[in-house]
């Protein structure tokens, strides 16, 4: 069967909290071969994984990240809220999907900076809309880049030519079997977000996504399973 990379939505978030350690550890452990994390900036510039902009919906605190220090971070969720240099240790040799919701030219910067630090290049790529991959793709000529894309008319060839993407990276519902083959003649990879029923997985499987991105890695796991 031809394969398709299992990718962990924030982890394994129906068992664990989303974008934290034990989350990243119950993906992998369930089968995911990459796992998807959101990574933002604190105020003194550290990378850590947070999807929204402040505390609240997580952890229960309704301040922003951008206005707190790591140590204040620490403090206030118990140390809940992993570096990214930590995800990076905890994810072992398995892959991490670095989505950078709000980046800006300093965080990126940040980011694929502490990437490079860890050695993590070869088991990292970057996905977000334009503006944040062209700013990963200026901060490192070789980083592995998933465009996300909202729209089914393709992108211009002068975006492609500019970003380098190696996958297009689209909401579940926009693939069809003739969006992933222009992808694939196009000579990239298609990517899909974020599918929960094993129907949409198996559907997605049929017309020709080479990665999936979950929240049920198990289930997923399991229909790969049943085609195999």
């Amino acid at each position: 069967m031809r394969s398709v990379t299992v990718v962990g939505h924030r982890g394994d978030p129906y068992r664990f909290r989303e974008n934290t350690l034990r989350s990243i550890s119950s993906a992998i452990e369930r089968g995911a071969d990459a796992v998807e994390v959101d990574v933002r900036l604190t105020k003194d510039g550290v990378p850590v994984l947070l999807h929204d902009d402040t505390l609240k919906r997580l952890w229960g605190p309704d301040r922003a990240l951008s206005a707190l220090t790591h140590a204040q971070v620490e403090e206030v969720t118990a140390g809940g809220v992993p570096t990214l240099r930590e995800a990076l240790l905890a994810a072992g040799d398995h892959r991490l999907m670095l989505d950078l919701p709000g980046g800006n030219e300093h965080s990126v910067r940040k980011i694929v900076g502490t990437v490079r630090e860890c050695g993590a290049g070869e088991r990292v790529h970057y996905c977000a809309g334009t503006v944040a991959m062209l700013q990963v793709r200026a901060a490192d000529p070789a980083a592995e880049i998933a465009l996300t894309w909202n729209s089914l008319a393709p992108p211009r060839p002068v975006l492609l030519d500019a970003v380098r993407p190696r996958w297009l990276n689209y909401r579940f519902g926009l693939v069809s079997r003739e969006l992933a083959e222009r992808v694939h003649r196009d000579g990239l990879l298609l990517s899909a977000w974020t599918a929960d029923t094993k129907r949409t997985m198996r559907k997605l499987i049929m017309n020709g996504a080479d990665a999936i991105t979950t929240n049920r890695v198990d289930a997923l796991a399991a229909v790969l399973r049943e085609d195999s």
